[in-house]
């Protein structure tokens, strides 16, 4: 008591009095009745903000497991990338080894082509050449033979004829007796 008259002494030096009579001043009755506002309050106010935490709590893990189940898909898809990009290089690889099997291949089919045509075209020079020496020496036997037809025909005698004759018959009649 001694304090709160203390205390309405100081403020009443300052303007402000204050009434140290608990039962005039209604101090008790607001006490009383703030007590049993906050016994009341709280019980009511503790129940929503139990089902408040507990529904704050049931979303924090429901969060966590998300974040967990987030975190082990995430784990499986990098997994999985991993797995492709080792498949994609292996691809990429085998690729690689295919496209310089088929470039060798070509390059070796080419030099076969090159090396056919070359030689089919040796082949077909050599058979023009061989056409050609063969027209020539026909040509050159068809001339010398005109030639020598015209020389008999000139230095051919009758006597000459039939001595030839005589001699082939000869020569006929020792191979049919042989």
């Amino acid at each position: 008591m001694k304090f709160f008259e203390i205390i309405s002494q100081e403020l009443s030096y300052s303007g402000i009095s204050f009434n140290s009579n608990f039962l005039e001043a209604n101090v008790l009755n607001i006490a009383l009745l703030l007590a049993g506002l906050i016994y009341v309050l709280k019980q009511f106010l503790g129940s929503i903000l139990e089902n408040r935490q507990s529904k704050v709590l049931f979303a924090i893990r429901e969060c966590e497991e998300r974040l967990e189940q987030a975190n082990i898909r995430l784990k499986e898809a990098e997994k999985q990338l991993a797995q492709t990009q080792v498949i994609i290089n292996q691809i990429v690889k085998e690729a690689e080894v295919t496209a310089k099997k088929v470039r060798q291949s070509i390059l070796e089919q080419g030099k076969s082509d090159i090396d056919k045509l070359a030689s089919s075209s040796k082949n077909s020079v050599k058979f023009a050449e061989n056409q050609v020496r063969l027209q020539i020496q026909q040509q050159i036997t068809v001339l010398a033979i005109k030639k020598v037809g015209v020389q008999l025909k000139s230095q051919m005698t009758s006597i000459m004829q039939t001595k030839i004759i005589d001699q082939n018959i000869i020569h006929l009649e020792s191979k049919i007796n042989i």
